[in-house]
């Protein structure tokens, strides 16, 4: 959420956030609410003080006539103003945030720019086979069982698959402790606040999957690593807080008809591991921790060993709250191209303002603070970029080196 006093003196600059994300959004009737949103304070609060001022001492019948005129008008005020207030927070969390200038213009992700890659594109001297036919030969997935007992996007891992998952989670947040983050293990169960404190809702409502009266699965740990400090003042010496989440994670796909509708590059239930930084206030920082928190992701995959490419995301493929985004997209062989794996993003104060969080700074004044996220590692997505990138002639895959000594000596899966 963007402060509506940055909104009243910065009209155009909004206008421009919602011209360059592409998004339906009026400000000139957002700032047509708050002014009458204020008229109806001033009023309210001036009878107010009338009525308080005139209610001291002895009263005349006409006294107390005109203080019933009074309070009546005071009543007629505060209904209007319920509604109105209602009407402008509803607004106010539709009101997208401000691309970082570094930031290109674009509408969708095809317009967002590779900025770099690494990694050698692997040369198969035969033709490779896609993670589907390769993990069924191999027995690591099987998705018709997978969509006999959880429905389409449904699937089981199964034997090395397994080990691998669980492999990649602890080598990932090896190297992340080692960088000190800490480790939590968040719930895949949020109340609503959470995801309407990280924009998540209402923009992206039609993602999310509603399992009580103010309950949703998440799609992230970011949503529930956010919430676990709302309302909370932290010491300006304690920061940048640094978390590095495990969790179940869902998402309907429901804006993702006919696309992956096979294999397990896009299912409905999935893991990750998910950096999450609250830092000071400042441009500087967030910048500062954005590029840190794409290097460790970079990092990761480059131990792997897998190519992959970095680029930045076009203003029109912005999240609402999304200031700067990178995606990392990791080569995919049966594709002949990169598909996206991780993302990258920070929010400057927008999630922070929604649910309250702030730091106290040595003179005692408070702030909202900073909020970045990261994906460190997701699974199943990687699996199925791993086993195409480390097959081979033989229809085996090899066991990233990095990975064996968590896969109880296993170097290479083979046919059963």
């Amino acid at each position: 959420m963007l402060d509506i006093k940055f909104i009243r003196q910065n009209p155009e600059a909004l206008k421009e956030a919602v011209r360059k994300k592409h998004v339906d959004f009026d400000v000139e009737h957002l700032l047509a609410v708050d002014s009458r949103r204020r008229e109806l304070l001033e009023s309210s609060e001036s009878l107010k003080a009338e009525q308080n001022k005139r209610s001291k001492g002895p009263q005349s019948p006409k006294d107390l006539e005109e203080l019933k005129g009074i309070k009546e008008k005071i009543k007629i005020l505060e209904t209007e103003l319920t509604v109105v207030e209602n009407e402008f927070q509803s607004l106010m969390l539709l009101a997208p945030n401000i691309p970082d200038e570094t930031v290109p213009e674009g509408k969708s992700d095809a317009d967002n720019k590779e900025i770099r890659n690494w990694g050698k594109i692997p040369k198969f001297d035969f033709k490779p086979k896609d993670h589907i036919e390769l993990m069924k030969e191999l027995d690591l997935l099987d998705i018709e069982r997978g969509a006999k007992v959880s429905g389409f996007r449904g699937y089981f891992l199964k034997n090395e698959a397994v080990l691998l998952s669980f492999a990649l989670w602890q080598f990932a947040a090896e190297r992340l402790l080692k960088k000190g983050f800490q480790p939590l293990f968040a719930p895949a169960i949020a109340k609503e606040f959470n995801f309407v404190g990280t924009g998540w809702l209402p923009q992206s409502k039609d993602e999310v999957y509603k399992v009580g009266n103010d309950e949703y699965l998440t799609g992230t740990a970011e949503v529930s690593v956010m919430g676990y400090r709302a309302d909370e003042i932290l010491n300006e010496k304690a920061l940048p807080q640094k978390y590095v989440a495990f969790s179940p994670c869902f998402r309907s796909e429901a804006g993702s008809y006919g696309k992956d509708t096979k294999g397990i590059l896009r299912v409905h239930e999935f893991y990750k591991l998910e950096q999450v930084v609250l830092c000071r206030n400042s441009r500087e920082e967030s910048v500062k921790w954005h590029e840190e928190l794409t290097k460790n992701a970079e990092t990761l995959l480059q131990e792997l060993k897998l190519p992959y490419r970095v680029v930045i995301n076009c203003s029109g493929d912005l999240g609402l709250g999304q200031v700067k985004k990178y995606d990392i997209e990791t080569w995919m062989p049966s594709q002949e191209k990169y598909r996206e794996t991780h993302s990258s993003s920070y929010f400057y104060d927008f999630q922070s303002r929604r649910l309250n969080i702030k730091y106290r700074d040595d003179e005692g004044k408070t702030h909202f603070v900073h909020s970045l996220n990261n994906t460190a590692l997701a699974t199943p997505r990687l699996l199925a970029n791993l086993v195409e990138n480390y097959q081979t002639k033989r229809g085996t895959v090899i066991i990233p080196k990095v990975l064996r000594k968590y896969m109880g000596g296993i170097k290479e899966i083979k046919k059963k």
